[in-house]
């Protein structure tokens, strides 16, 4: 502290310093606590009985899910919770009876890394990271509701995200009625004969492996041997959407091979139809829901069966069936399971030699092959390379409407991610296709009819001819024949075609693939299955729930060099055989049996799909959650058709992965009774970000931003010049601020006000430390209005405020109150700045009744010294639940506005006229006044253009 600092404290020893406002700060968190100031009531209990509570309109406010990092909080990661802070004041003094908590993410990678380091427990690791992040966020005086906090590590929480998972595998989708049903209600139409089964068998006589394989097609939780994302680097296998678009593992930035294993999935795709259709009711960023509606991704085309003699039938998707008399070849992804199948021994007679890729047998190309596509990302397989690969299977398919055999390749460019990872190729109005066949010399076939003079002979063009508008010729059989029609009707008419000779029909297809679920890790949920010794999977009964993570040794995944794709996952706990082989009474009356554990543990996002449902009964151990309870907080209610949060806010990041997820499994639960609300965030708000500057060094080396001195706009570290750039805030780029640092040196209001008035809360902005104090004079002029800087003793009188005081007053309180309702917190700040200083200019005592508006005003924003000068005004209830100031509509109104007149669109006169002054009468006042008939200079007039009360612009003849 400066020597100049010290003299003025010993002079205003009342002054509001940083050292107040950390008493002040302390002394109300720690009241607000004992006091519960801001337990939310819920329905059944606390407010039953209350009518005045009843009454009160609910808002639920949610902020997402945060990770409990052991680097702590920077400046940056508050923004969202401070912004769901202040809105979250606001409502409950406008009237409303808010639930606003926050809990912890807390399984994971990041964790579990850090104890194959350290051999330091994840859970020790987790708690501390928890117990430290708690404290960052209490020291910022957020409101939450501290008795339904919790993290997702605690059993008495994923014994319910267990439980959901048993409703999901335990369920099918019925897709008559358009909801997920129990699957006993399936089981029973195979055993009543009501539902055949596939080989036409009695239930009866099938064996329990057969009925679990029949039964596995239709459940929305399945295992099943698929492609599959492989990391070895992290020793996990990974969900499409946590592979970045370069093919590399989200975390950790691995390679990512495509490998085939037996894994849990969740039918997300049997919902891809509501998941896009609910987006309409929903309150959400337009940005976000095109993002889901791409990834979704919904097509319609024709379904195509492509037979294969002696092995059954290729099927493919297409949007384009009109053009199936030009399909002369196909292509499988690499990873097709009929592959093998229609592979034979040897290289048919006659089999062009570019199309075997130099390998001796069919067998030996396809091998090949397919370890070369497994090592490339899906990104660059479908990226436009000059030179296209592929081999030839050996196995011919017949076109089912020209007859013709074509060619059946395995090929990169097609994935088993779209359709039904086969193609029907038609390379003269494809450009890929066009490729391909050029490159293995394939033939073509014209369909289309080009609009250009090209003529109708594929091998002369360039490149392929595509349209939607062209007419169709080349396509006729002796059934059926496409030319002359338009894509359109010919569409109609192949489909219909396709359908009544049984080799298609039309069909939807969707982008969208089934959820990965499985993880080779540690730290996660256990399953809650067992498998007996027929492989059979068993669901553990509720009474066996939660299913705990053991305590083991090594958490470590068998982890493998990040570029051998010849690895098989081993997961962390199959290494436990006392835990995974147990014997079991499932109840289910056949007695104890012996059984295997499943040793996969769920994703880290299996915790947050549901965290909202158990934010509104956190201690209840019988039920998911009371009924009463999740209808009053998230029921479907007027103007939020499908139920849901009323306001949850992140980060855009989570666009697809989370958001999608948590939709499907409300939808489960709604379709299976369990809940009333079907989408579990009705408004969804993404928040900007804070950036800061980086700084780096000649070898491009992040250096301390705290210790870079600026000289005449150029930056210099240690003697050495550095460059800038705006960027993330973060450890590893050494420009981290904590707000620790600010709340020493300025307090938590400071910082709250300072975040929140730094610009609109969805725009990223830079963070400027130097910036800060400008919020903090703020609130010391706040105080020295209220509070006499020597004294302490409280300085407002109980007189009336003069009329411009009135005006100020009651313009800010209209201003704020609709800027705080619609979260623009930045310029309610800056209305109550421009309040704050008429006071202050206007000298003298303030007057009470102006000085608890104004505490009131800023109560959401600044509740410490909110808090401590409604108290030190008299009040002996705490500030958070007061009524929000309410404008008087007469003082809000201008006695008069200034309005612009122009002439030939140069201002020439300014009017002090009424706001509610008729375009008539202000035309008349504009025209008499002398300064614009010295600018006419008697010329006439051709137009004048009135827009009351601010304007006029007179147009000279």
């Amino acid at each position: 502290m400066s020597e100049t600092n010290s003299a003025a404290e010993t002079a205003a020893p009342h002054r509001y310093t940083a050292a107040m406002a950390a008493d002040i700060e302390a002394r109300w968190q720690d009241f607000w606590d004992a006091e519960g100031t801001y337990e939310a009531p819920n329905p059944t209990g606390d407010l039953a009985g209350n009518p005045e509570l009843v009454a009160k309109p609910k808002k639920f406010i949610m902020d997402m899910f945060p990770y409990p990092s052991g680097a702590g909080l920077h400046v940056g990661h508050p923004l969202g919770y401070i912004a769901t802070d202040v809105f979250a004041r606001h409502q409950r003094m406008t009237g409303h009876n808010v639930l606003h908590t926050l809990g912890f993410d807390a399984f994971g990678l990041p964790a579990e890394q850090y104890a194959v380091q350290t051999g330091t427990h994840p859970r020790v690791s987790t708690e501390a990271n928890i117990e430290n992040m708690t404290a960052q966020l209490r020291r910022l005086g957020l409101g939450h509701d501290k008795r339904r906090s919790f993290a997702t590590i605690e059993s008495e929480y994923y014994k319910w995200t267990q439980w959901i998972f048993l409703q999901i595998f335990n369920s099918w989708y019925d897709t008559e009625a358009d909801r997920a049903r129990p699957i006993d209600e399936l089981v029973a139409q195979f055993e009543s004969g009501a539902r055949p089964t596939p080989d036409g068998r009695d239930w009866s006589a099938l064996s329990a492996v057969e009925r679990a394989d029949i039964l596995s097609e239709y459940r929305l939780a399945y295992a099943s041997d698929a492609p599959v994302n492989w990391s070895p680097g992290l020793g996990t296998v990974l969900a499409n959407e946590e592979v970045t678009a370069d093919g590399r593992s989200e975390r950790g930035n691995f390679p990512v091979f495509k490998a085939k294993l037996r894994q849990w999935n969740m039918r997300i795709t049997a919902y891809a139809d509501r998941l896009l259709n609910d987006l309409d009711g929903l309150d959400w960023p337009e940005a976000i829901k095109l993002q889901q509606r791409n990834w979704i991704g919904r097509s319609e085309g024709a379904r195509v069966d492509f037979p294969v003699d002696g092995t059954g039938s290729i099927t493919v998707f297409t949007t384009r069936q009109d053009t199936l008399f030009g399909a002369t070849y196909m292509v499988l992804a690499p990873e097709h399971e009929l592959v093998e199948r229609i592979t034979p021994a040897a290289w048919p007679e006659g089999t062009h030699p570019v199309w075997t890729g130099g390998h001796a047998s069919p067998a030996e190309a396809v091998a090949a092959y397919r370890k070369l596509a497994a090592a490339k990302s899906d990104v660059e397989r479908q990226a436009e390379a000059k030179d296209k690969t592929g081999v030839f299977t050996g196995a011919y398919a017949t076109n089912p409407v020209s007859g013709d055999k074509v060619p059946v390749f395995i090929a990169d460019y097609v994935l088993m991610g779209y359709g039904t990872g086969a193609i029907m190729a038609v390379p003269a109005h494809d450009a890929r296709d066009f490729a391909f066949a050029r490159a293995f010399e394939l033939p073509m076939r014209c369909v289309v009819e080009p609009s250009d003079d090209r003529g109708t002979d594929p091998s002369t063009w360039d490149d392929a001819f595509a349209s939607y508008d062209a007419k169709l010729v080349n396509s006729a059989n002796d059934e059926i024949s496409l030319d002359g029609l338009g894509v359109v009707d010919a569409k109609t008419k192949i489909t219909e075609w396709l359908k009544a000779h049984g080799v298609g029909e039309g069909t939807v297809n969707f982008r969208l693939r089934d959820w990965l679920f499985s993880r080779q890790r540690y730290w996660g949920e256990p399953f809650p299955i067992v498998y007996d010794e027929d492989g059979v999977a068993h669901a553990l009964p509720e009474s066996m729930l939660p299913l705990e993570l053991p305590e083991v040794d090594d958490y470590s995944p068998r982890t493998f060099d990040p570029d051998d794709a010849d690895t098989q996952p081993e997961a962390p706990l199959s290494r436990n055989t006392d835990w995974v082989n147990v014997t079991l009474d499932l109840g289910d009356g056949n007695g104890p049996k012996k059984y295997r554990r499943e040793t996969n543990t769920m994703p880290n996002w299996a915790g947050s799909c549901w965290y909202e449902l158990r934010y509104l009964d956190p201690k209840n151990d019988q039920k998911l959650v009371d009924p009463a309870i999740e209808q009053y907080w998230m029921g479907p209610r007027e103007g939020q058709p499908t139920g849901g949060v009323d306001l949850y806010i992140g980060g855009q990041e989570h666009a697809v992965l989370h958001l999608l997820y948590a939709r499907f499994w409300s939808k489960v639960l709604h379709d299976l009774g369990h809940i009333s609300s079907s989408e579990p965030f009705h408004k969804l708000y993404n928040q900007g970000m804070i950036q800061a500057y980086v700084y780096r060094d000649s070898r491009g080396i992040a250096v301390p931003a705290a210790e870079v001195e600026e000289r005449d706009g150029t930056f210099y570290y240690q003697g050495e010049k550095v460059s800038r750039v705006l960027g993330k805030m973060g450890k590893s780029l050494k420009n981290a601020v904590t707000p620790d640092e600010i709340c020493s040196e300025y307090g938590a209001d400071t910082l709250r006000l300072y975040e929140m008035a730094m610009g609109p809360l969805d725009v990223s902005r830079p963070w400027d430390t130097r910036a800060v104090v400008g919020q903090f004079r703020l609130l010391q002029r706040l105080w020295r209005n209220i509070v006499d800087e020597e004294t302490g003793v409280v300085t407002v009188v109980d007189t009336e405020p003069d009329e411009d005081t009135l005006r100020a007053l009651h313009k800010a309180i209209d201003g704020v109150g609709r800027d705080a309702a619609g979260m623009r917190f930045n310029t309610a700040i800056a209305k109550i700045t421009e309040l704050n200083n008429h006071l202050t200019k206007a000298g003298g005592p303030v007057s009470r009744s102006v000085a608890e508006a104004l505490v009131l005003l800023v109560a959401p924003l600044a509740p410490h010294i909110a808090e401590e000068l409604w108290r030190r005004l008299g009040h002996t209830e705490s500030v958070v639940h007061q009524d929000f100031p309410v404008a008087d509509p007469a003082y809000v109104v201008d006695e008069t506005v200034t309005c612009v007149v122009q002439v030939k669109g140069k201002v020439k006169a300014r009017l002090e006229i009424p706001p509610t002054i008729s375009d008539e009468e202000l035309e008349a006042q504009a025209l008499a006044d002398p300064a614009v008939v010295a600018a006419l200079d008697g010329a006439g007039i051709r137009k004048v253009i009135v827009r009351a009360p601010k304007l006029v612009n007179i147009v000279p003849a």
